[in-house]
């Protein structure tokens, strides 16, 4: 599960200053969602070969002073609940104020692990000594400065280090596909997932996750595993305003990164809104296979059904691999014949070809259809390895690879997806340019 770390502070702390630091090298994934693609307050980053996300919650406004949790915007107060370890940031210039005070105050309450972090401490007038910060009672002060770097490694050390690890977040993976469904509100996920939880259920508890109030339920279908990822409580939540709806943008992101199959829900009545189709993007981008599944199917006259799949084809034309059902969750017609597809796409995202196979497709079909020719020379395609899986990824090598057009690209990617009877399946293709390190004659020259 991928970590949420919140960035909690009044105003003119440095928290935007620290955010950039910890997502420069990484662009944000929400950024293509609508009402998200002039916000900056969410980002992905990396630490250690770690992916996590960041909320730069905002100031908490000191005009209102009504108390603190009259004056904390609600995105705020979303993001601390959403948040698996909060940075709390005070300013080593100014020192320390009754509003760090009210906001320590606010943050024990929510019993989340809180760093106190002190920023510009190479600021000129920074207080030299840290006394005064102990009173927040938040535990030893981290000192950084946000603006060049300093002490923010030894920050994310001590908080990874209380973070659970990725091995024992990913320790349902042995119990089954992990499956995610995804879809704006009201189109029937919740009662969806209670469909295909009591329909043959052998084994059903309830395991809070560790973040995002997602709930992860292994459970048994005809003798095989399975772990659902539920993450129905974001949606009552996000009657509560916009600020909320932002941030069930970060829980469906983290569970489309922990899931194996995602189940993409429509509403057969409403169509595909531009949201759906960024959610997607999304979960193409992270190499989830998905299954679409139109809700509510029933009752719909054969035109109202005609035209609904035209504009599947037309707004999802991206995803035409993905598997397409119509169900209706509400009384369970067509529920089950889902796990058909939820088990193949899961068995197919594992699998594993080794190169000599991987290499007689590769000569068969540029055979086939030849790369094309680049001032005056003809890209060549050496060789060809698997580079990981979920999604499958294969890595070629070769000659002027760089200048390879995305009409071959997207040739090799059908083609493959042919011959290795991966026809329901994101395929992730790589390209390096180099010399095939097998070739025997490779160095006699």
């Amino acid at each position: 599960m991928t970590a949420v770390i919140a960035l909690v502070g009044r105003p003119n702390v440095g928290k935007s200053t620290f955010f950039n630091r910890l997502t420069r090298t990484r662009e944000a994934l929400v950024a293509d969602f609508p009402g998200l693609t002039r916000d900056r307050h969410y980002g992905t980053a990396q630490f250690e070969g770690r992916q996590y996300l960041v909320i730069d919650t905002g100031g908490f406004e000191p005009e209102e002073r009504e108390g603190l949790v009259a004056a904390m915007a609600i995105q705020t107060r979303l993001a601390i609940q959403e948040a698996d370890a909060i940075c709390f940031l005070v300013d080593a210039k100014e020192g320390l104020s009754a509003q760090d005070e009210e906001i320590a105050m606010e943050l024990r309450r929510g019993g989340k692990p809180i760093y106190l972090v002190v920023n510009k401490m190479d600021a000129k007038g920074a207080v030299s000594e840290l006394p005064e910060f102990h009173r927040l009672g938040l535990g030893m002060p981290y000192t950084i400065s946000a603006a060049h770097g300093h002490g923010v490694e030894t920050l994310l050390e001590a908080v990874f280090s209380d973070l659970p690890s990725e091995e024992i977040a990913q320790q349902d993976a042995g119990k089954g596909p992990r499956i995610a469904m995804l879809g704006r509100p009201n189109v029937g996920k919740s009662t969806l997932v209670n469909a295909m939880l009591g329909e043959k259920r052998v084994l059903v508890f309830d395991e809070p996750g560790t973040t995002r109030d997602s709930i992860r339920i292994p459970y048994e279908r005809d003798g095989k595993p399975y772990v659902m990822i539920d993450t129905a409580g974001m949606r009552r939540r996000a009657r509560v305003g916009e600020g909320l709806e932002k941030l069930s943008v970060l829980k469906t992101l983290g569970a489309l990164r922990e899931a194996d199959v995602v189940l993409l829900v429509l509403d057969a009545r409403v169509g595909i809104a531009e949201q759906d189709s960024h959610l997607v993007g999304v979960a193409v981008e992270l190499g989830r296979p998905i299954v679409v599944v139109i809700n509510k199917w029933d009752g719909m006259s054969p035109h109202e059904r005609k035209a609904v799949k035209q504009e599947l084809e037309r707004r999802l034309s991206f995803i035409q691999y993905a598997p397409v059902y119509t169900i209706s969750a509400l009384h369970g017609t067509g529920v089950g014949d889902l796990y058909k597809s939820i088990d193949r796409l899961w068995q197919d995202s594992r699998k594993h070809f080794s190169t000599g196979e991987l290499n007689r497709a590769l000569g068969e079909i540029i055979e086939t259809h030849q790369p094309p020719m680049v001032g005056g020379r003809r890209i060549k395609l050496r060789y060809c390895h698997q580079g990981g899986e979920n999604p499958v990824t294969l890595v070629f090598h070769g000659n002027q690879l760089t200048r390879l057009p995305g009409s071959y690209k997207r040739y090799l990617e059908s083609a493959f997806r042919k011959a290795l009877h991966l026809d329901s399946i994101p395929l992730r293709l790589l390209f390096r340019q180099g010399e095939n390190p097998y070739d025997p004659q490779r160095g006699k020259h």
